[in-house]
């Protein structure tokens, strides 16, 4: 391989940092083209046999280019690109061989291959090789993005948040994106576990298929079995047709089991013969239906106590729980609000055929102190109330309180009537009542701590910016002291 200048090198540079993956059984290929990629800022990685890179493509991270010997002694090139065809579809492969034939040649471009250069070849022919096939990568993934989003099919860009603990949740589940494997998503009710299944439909093979949604706590189990797996004409009192299921409906594609919690039992043992053999049975029906669907179950349950309840079978909960994913809850990640603030603030605008251009500093404040019971669907509500009947250009702090229902007289508890009558507090309301109670929380912590403000938020479990907001709401502090001094 020619040498070239650096600077030349150093020109095959992109915006985006690329994953490419180079096969060959010889250490000298190996080192020479994970210096090239490498120094153009690519994170490479190099495998020394075709059976070792189909172990990275099925269990990394997803691959931009893949670049692989031909002749190896355990698994062949062409092995490799018929694997990276399946497991890596959006992948661009470049072939390279010392022994070129044009049978292999063609045979290469027929499986899918984007080029086929022979050994030895200089730096400049595969660096203007890769640029192409990193282009054409780039362009094939865009109209992939473009067709899903026209056709209105959610994908991982859609998730709104930055926090680290959605990070890692996103990152896990592009990883398992491409593979047949079950998944459990688990979280609290709102938090977007539907969001994040569709997501993951939309990045796997079977997006072009099927996503059908079974909301297993909405349907009554007297139907649960017929909804599921289909019935003959006749088999019960009302069944004048032959339906398909929804597990029938779901092949080829993706069957998302939502609140799969709540699955009676009896549904349970044949939701896991369905799982196990790939067959089902339709009610009133003595012939099985092979079906081929990837399940995505989700559940505000906790599993592992309905088994010890004897309420869900452990050898289901095995067969969904493969890749587990615990989406956390708002309130764990409240740097994200801003940022679904705005999403929702352009949603809302759109349908609205408004214009609000943002929040007022107190009213965001007051979103980032909330602990949001309801997680991101609560304050979708929110700034959709608020965009609606907001009639300055933003959203004040008076119109977010109404939406979270903190000035309505009707959010008080029951039983608070006699509470007030006991600590003889005249007519003050649950709103007065829990600001004086916080309002005494934060000075003794506020005491206690020397006025450290790390400290404090930290013993208290907010952040630090949440305890500003409540530190100058409460008039402890004022506000410009609040936003000085100690973080």
């Amino acid at each position: 391989m020619k040498a070239e200048p650096r600077s030349s090198i150093m020109a095959f540079m992109t915006a985006d940092r690329i994953r490419i993956l180079v096969v060959d059984d010889q250490e000298g290929m190996r080192e020479t083209l994970d210096v090239l990629f490498s120094r153009a800022g690519h994170d490479v990685t190099c495998c020394e046999s075709g059976k070792q890179a189909i172990e990275m493509l099925a269990t990394a991270d997803p691959y931009d280019l893949v670049i692989t010997d031909l002749v190896m002694p355990d698994v062949d090139g062409m092995e490799v690109l018929k694997r990276a065809r399946e497991l890596c579809p959006e992948a661009q492969v470049i072939m390279i061989t010392a022994h070129s034939t044009t049978e292999a040649a063609v045979s290469a471009m027929k499986l899918g291959a984007y080029d086929y250069i022979q050994k030895p070849f200089s730096i400049s022919e595969m660096r203007i090789t890769a640029e192409k096939a990193l282009e054409k990568g780039r362009l094939v993934r865009e109209n992939i993005a473009l067709r899903r989003r026209v056709a209105g099919k959610t994908t991982f860009e859609d998730v709104v948040g930055e926090s680290p603990a959605m990070n890692q949740v996103i990152a896990t589940l592009r990883k398992v994106s491409r593979l047949p494997t079950n998944v459990l998503i688990v979280g609290e009710s709102g938090t977007g576990k539907e969001i994040l299944a569709r997501a993951l439909h939309s990045s796997s093979p079977r997006a072009d298929a099927p996503f059908v949604v079974v909301d297993c706590g909405a349907i009554p189990e007297s139907l649960m079995e017929s909804e599921l797996f289909g019935h003959m004409k006749g088999a019960f009192t009302g069944a004048v047709a032959t339906r398909t299921g929804l597990v029938e409906a779901a092949s080829s594609g993706t069957l998302f089991l939502d609140e799969v919690g709540e699955l009676p039992l009896p549904l349970q043992s044949k939701l896991l013969r369905a799982i196990q053999e790939r067959t089902i049975k339709p009610v009133g029906s003595v012939k099985e239906i092979p079906v081929d669907v990837r399940i995505l179950a989700a559940t505000n349950r906790s599993l592992e106590q309905a088994i010890e309840a004897g309420t869900f079978r452990s050898d289901l909960y095995y067969r969904l729980n493969v890749i587990r994913v615990e989406v956390p809850p708002l309130r764990d990640r409240s740097g994200d609000i801003p940022l679904l603030c705005s999403h929702f603030i352009a949603r809302y605008n759109n349908a609205f055929g408004r214009m609000v251009t943002g929040l007022a500093e107190d009213a965001m404040d007051c979103l980032v102190a909330h602990r949001f019971p309801g997680n991101v669907r609560e304050l979708s509500n929110i700034i959709e109330r608020s965009v609606a009947l907001e009639t300055a250009g933003m959203i004040q702090l008076a119109t977010v309180r109404e939406g979270m229902g903190l000035d309505s007289p009707e959010r008080a508890l029951p039983g608070a009537g006699r509470f007030m009558a006991r600590a003889d507090i005249g007519q003050r309301g649950l709103d007065e009542l829990m600001d004086e109670f916080e309002r005494s929380i934060l000075r003794d912590a506020w005491s206690r701590m020397g006025a450290n403000r790390a400290r404090v938020a930290q013993e208290l479990g907010i952040t630090v910016r949440s305890l500003r907001y409540r530190l100058s709401k409460h008039g402890i502090v004022a506000s410009d002291e609040a936003d000085d001094g100690q973080s």
